[in-house]
C-alpha cells in the first residue's frame, strides 16, 4: 500500500486521520488490466464528482494515476484508491481547505464465479440524500448484512438490501438490474445506495428505467443480474425458491463488456 498526505507519502497514518475516526472519506474500487484501470476516467470523475458533495479535497490525478501504475508493474489486479479529509481535531467539525489523505492498495481479482445464488438480507439500508450514491467509507450497513451469512458452499453468493420502507436497492456489492413486464429496470440511489461505475456503463448500454421496486417485482423478474467494476456483469440462478435459466440477453450485454473492457473476457463471470 502506498499512503499519502497530499502530495507527501506517509509511513503510517495519522491516528488522528478522520477517516479511521468517523469514517469521513470515499473510496473506490477499480479493475485493473495490463498495468492501468480501463475505467479509469468514470472513477475519477465519481470520486471528484462525491469528494466535492463531502467538502473534501482531492490530490493531484496525475500523482495518483502514476501511483496506481507503479504499484500494478503491468499486471492485473483490483486496485482501491480511498481518499479522506485527513487529520483534525476532536469533533465532528470537519476542517476545510486541507489536503486529503490518501492511499492506493492492490489486490487479487475475486475467484470466477458460475450463476449467483441470493438471499434478501434482513438489514436495511438507512434513507439519507446527503449520502445517497456515495461510495463513503462508512459501510456498516454492508458488514452487518453480509455478516448474517457464513459464504461456505452451499449458501448464498450475495445478498439483496431493503431500504427502511422496504423497496429494494441493491445487494451488498453490486447495482442490481431486472427485466419485469418488457422492460429492463434498477432501483435509483436518490435516497440510499451507491451509483456504480458499472451501473452508470450499464444503463448507457441498455434502455434501462428507474423505479423503486418491491421483493415481489424482483422475484417474478423474468431475468436479473448484479453488477459492479470488479466482477463486471453476473447473472442469477437462483433467489430463495425462484430459479432462473440462462438468459442470451445478459450474455449479449456481457459481450458488449468484454469487447469495451480487456479485464472481463467472455469467459469470465
Amino acid at each position: 500500500m502506498r499512503l499519502f498526505h497530499g502530495d507527501r507519502e506517509l509511513a503510517a497514518l495519522p491516528p488522528d486521520d478522520r477517516a479511521r475516526l468517523y469514517g469521513d472519506g470515499l473510496f473506490e474500487t477499480m479493475r485493473a488490466h495490463g498495468g492501468d484501470v480501463p475505467w479509469w476516467p468514470a472513477h475519477w470523475d465519481r470520486l471528484t464528482r462525491d469528494a466535492a458533495r463531502l467538502g473534501i479535497g482531492t490530490p493531484r490525478e496525475a500523482l495518483v494515476r502514476a501511483t496506481v501504475r507503479d504499484l500494478l508493474r503491468g499486471g492485473d489486479g483490483v486496485v482501491r484508491l480511498q481518499v479522506d479529509r485527513g487529520p483534525g481535531p476532536r469533533g465532528y467539525a470537519p476542517a476545510r481547505d486541507v489536503p486529503p489523505v490518501w492511499s492506493v492498495s492492490l489486490h487479487p481479482v475475486p475467484a470466477q464465479a458460475g450463476p449467483l445464488v441470493l438471499r434478501w438480507c434482513r438489514t436495511r439500508l438507512a434513507i439519507q440524500p446527503a449520502l445517497a450514491g456515495i461510495k463513503h467509507c462508512n459501510r456498516l450497513e454492508q458488514v452487518l448484512a453480509r455478516g448474517e451469512w457464513a459464504g461456505g458452499a452451499g449458501e448464498a453468493d450475495e445478498g439483496l438490501m431493503l431500504d427502511t420502507e422496504g423497496h429494494v436497492v441493491c445487494a451488498t456489492s453490486a447495482n442490481l438490474f431486472v427485466h419485469l413486464d418488457g422492460e429492463w429496470l434498477t432501483p435509483p440511489v436518490d435516497r440510499c445506495g451507491v451509483r456504480g461505475v458499472c451501473r452508470d456503463w450499464a444503463m448507457a448500454v441498455l434502455d434501462v428505467r428507474e423505479l423503486r421496486l418491491a421483493r415481489d417485482d424482483v422475484e417474478r423478474a423474468d431475468a436479473l443480474f448484479l453488477c459492479n467494476a470488479v466482477r463486471g456483469i453476473l447473472e442469477v440462478a437462483r433467489l430463495g425458491d425462484r430459479h432462473w435459466s440462462p438468459d442470451p440477453r445478459i450474455a449479449r450485454l456481457r459481450g458488449r463488456l468484454a469487447a469495451g473492457h480487456p479485464a472481463f473476457p467472455l469467459e469470465s463471470p
